[in-house]
């Protein structure tokens, strides 16, 4: 543990930082999950609606620095490129 005060603060305002972080990248990779489940069951609404919360929360992480802008766009052009292949229904 830190001497110094501020330090120790320092120390605890990163932890804080480093939960929030982690559970914002981990509801993105569920809400990514959860498009996949939806695409491979082939119900396209379910998929539409997940992949509209997918998509949002992966802005959110790329918004808040938690990914690089680049690797936000790939993974919703991947996400759009598996809804576009998915039949019409």
């Amino acid at each position: 543990m830190a001497n110094i005060k501020s330090s120790a603060k320092r120390a605890l305002l990163s932890q804080k930082a480093a939960a929030k972080n982690k559970a914002a990248k981990s509801l993105m990779k569920t809400n990514i999950k959860k498009f996949n489940a939806a695409a491979t069951t082939g119900d396209r609404e379910a998929a539409e609606s997940a992949f509209r919360t997918a998509a949002k929360t992966v802005d959110r992480a790329a918004t808040k620095h938690l990914i690089h802008k680049n690797k936000a766009a790939r993974r919703k052009s991947v996400l759009a490129k598996k809804l576009n292949s998915m039949e019409r229904a």
